[in-house]
């Protein structure tokens, strides 16, 4: 009998992977399983390995499927690349640094990490004995100085970054941690797995938060980890039941309705940015802008080397300071003020005062005259129009 194709465009993909109709009733949408527990058929008679829905559910199970096909079809297909699924990103991290670190180790993080992770990193893991040093993560000589061979377990990148947009050699740092007997850990949630698999790139682990992109609807807050070796990927399995953390069902549905639509939507929200670049890159009142799509940007040959396109993420420093940016934000109407990222409505924040405000007075401190947007899937034109007005 011949086997059945392994389906690796990235489309198919998100629309098959863990998706089959359902057996029962030919449901071609994964069906919610809002259950804790299952009946057995005798003791330790479990239908389908279930018993109990923190340490497995069936619609979890569908978004771990299609998470693990979405950063790697071919290992998906093979078994050894597993997804996982988080109540949130944070969790998810929680879960994944204390599966592969302990008391004593130590982690290499991005100078311009994400608010949450570092405050993770300084104010929770740090009081359980794991030390970290931030670097910048485009200099190669940096990251190989922050590493304390023998000591270091993970160098976690974002690429790009949160919120500077800054774009690391994902092939290039997997080197330099592997020989030193470190993890590379990527936080790919600003790209998407449809913009970039850091996994075929030589990282050994991939975190998202589904919150943003994947879920894409402002409607879930959820986590995932995919790891491509079958050792790491069971420690992190054990950990994830063992901690607990878990998505639930819902939430889990949400995600995988989002991931449906993660590659048409990723289009509009990359042409759409584009479009708002050049209106700020030429607007006086904007006097730097941070989008690997820039030519002539410090990470633009890296990011049209390993992404498919350059995102939807726009930071940008206004004149005027801190207040004037706090204004801009406070005057835009179409772009809503409000904290994450990833949704199809469009978002303005102020960075220093919102998300990043954990890194205030630390070497992680962003500019205060520091704006992001998330670009959404609005009318290119309308989008300028408000921005246009808020910057007055």
């Amino acid at each position: 009998m011949t086997e059945p194709p392994v389906w690796t465009r990235f489309e198919t993909v998100a629309l098959h992977a863990g998706q089959e109709p359902d057996a029962a009733t030919g449901s071609v949408v994964p069906p919610i399983y809002q259950v804790s527990t299952y009946k057995q058929d005798g003791v330790g008679g479990l239908r389908g390995g279930y018993e109990y829905s923190r340490s497995g559910n069936p619609t979890r199970d569908a978004l771990q499927a299609c998470l693990a096909a979405l950063e790697d079809p071919l290992g998906a297909a093979a078994g050894t690349t597993r997804g996982m699924a988080f109540a949130s990103g944070l969790a998810a991290e929680d879960t994944l640094l204390r599966a592969v670190c302990a008391p004593g180790g130590h982690a290499v993080i991005p100078d311009d990490a994400y608010g949450g992770t570092y405050r993770l990193f300084a104010k929770v893991l740090a009081r359980w004995g794991l030390d970290h040093t931030p670097a910048r993560l485009t200099d190669l000589d940096a990251v190989a100085a922050a590493i304390e061979p023998g000591r270091t377990n993970v160098v976690w990148v974002e690429t790009p970054t949160n919120p500077l947009l800054r774009v690391a050699d994902i092939a290039a740092i997997a080197e330099v941690a592997h020989a030193a007997g470190a993890l590379l850990v990527v936080d790919n949630t600003f790209a998407s797995p449809y913009l970039q698999q850091p996994l075929l790139l030589g990282a050994d682990i991939v975190v998202h938060s589904t919150t943003k992109y994947l879920g894409g609807h402002s409607d879930v807050i959820g986590g995932a980890l995919v790891a491509r070796d079958p050792e790491i990927a069971e420690k992190l399995a054990y950990h994830q039941n063992a901690m607990g953390a878990v998505a639930g069902p819902f939430d889990s549905w949400l995600v995988l309705r989002g991931a449906k639509t993660l590659a048409v939507r990723m289009d509009r929200h990359c042409a759409n940015a584009k479009v708002i670049v050049e209106m700020l890159l030429a607007h006086p009142k904007v006097i730097e802008v941070f989008y690997p799509g820039i030519e002539g940007h410090d990470g633009y040959s890296l990011a049209r080397k390993q992404m498919r396109d350059f995102g939807g993420m726009v930071s940008f420093r206004v004149s005027g300071g801190e207040s004037a940016a706090v204004e801009v934000c406070n005057r835009a109407r179409l772009f809503t003020l409000g904290e994450s990222l990833g949704g199809v409505e469009s978002l303005i924040e102020h960075p220093g005062r919102m998300t990043h405000a954990s890194v205030a007075g630390t070497p992680l401190e962003v500019p205060a005259d520091l704006v992001r947007l998330s670009v959404g899937l609005e009318h290119v034109d309308d989008l300028i129009a408000d921005l246009s007005q808020a910057l007055g």
